[in-house]
């Protein structure tokens, strides 16, 4: 990667990206934003066919955006770039067409909850925080802490969390939804490996295809999924293959119903 604070190793059709700064909570700055892109293009131009991510370290999963990175930064540049190329990034992630594990191994709060909200499946650690405190700093929660996590954990949630700064241990986020599953410190590698293992006894294909359809009936990404379905059938049918044969031979092509 471009950043090597961004990991990204392929390996048995499963990829595994890896937040590489955890002398500073694996906090995230605009290089780390840019090679977040690019490891989701790699992976779609790869045999993956299930992706984990995870932080270093055992204190943060990911502890947001780096207030050293953003906060220097002039208002029409924050929003111009920082939260726009942040969005550009956690959309890649969230919309991944191979289902994305988010390994929860410390703490995931501010954008670091934004992050893991783009995951398919939660797994945290026991002795994991999750929150929202951007507005204790005077800002909003900016790359999608108000939209794609409303969707995925509800607008009752996310309230509590971003207007009032409730703060869920590990066990409190599993019974509010926040999570999938809870295990021992130590053991979210394993876990994930678990569950990125019960993925690749499944159709690759039908995976991919349901993963859009969930993700649409989210409203992640509706025209993406509409077109590219559309796009598909009309790739399969005798109808290109009868267009395209036409175009080279410079004849009027034969239509069959």
């Amino acid at each position: 990667m471009s950043d090597p604070r961004i990991g990204l190793s392929i390996e048995s059709q499963v990829a595994r990206i890896t937040l590489r700064r955890p002398e500073k909570l694996n906090a995230i700055d605009e290089d780390m934003i840019d090679a977040l892109l690019k490891a989701c293009r790699a992976i779609e131009r790869s045999d993956a066919r299930v992706a984990i991510l995870a932080g270093e370290g055992g204190k943060s999963f990911c502890a947001g955006g780096d207030i050293d990175a953003w906060s220097s930064l002039d208002a029409d540049t924050f929003s111009r770039r920082w939260l726009r190329d942040g969005h550009d990034a956690f959309g890649a992630m969230a919309r991944l067409t191979v289902p994305l594990i988010a390994v929860l191994n410390g703490h995931a709060l501010g954008g670091g909850l934004e992050l893991a909200a783009c995951a398919d499946l939660r797994i945290a650690e026991a002795h994991v925080k999750i929150g929202q405190p951007e507005p204790g700093l005077g800002i909003i929660p900016g790359w999608s802490g108000t939209q794609r996590a409303a969707r995925r954990f509800g607008t009752g949630l996310v309230r509590r969390m971003a207007l009032f700064g409730e703060v869920y241990a590990a066990q409190e986020a599993l019974a509010a939804g926040l999570v999938d599953q809870v295990v021992a410190t130590g053991e979210g590698s394993a876990a994930a490996e678990m569950a990125a293992a019960r993925v690749l006894k499944r159709s690759p294909r039908a995976t991919e295809l349901t993963k859009m359809l969930i993700n649409a009936a989210e409203g992640e990404e509706s025209e993406r999924v509409v077109e590219a379905l559309a796009g598909a059938v009309a790739a399969a049918s005798g109808d290109l293959a009868e267009g395209l044969a036409a175009y080279r031979q410079k004849r009027t092509p034969r239509f069959d119903r």
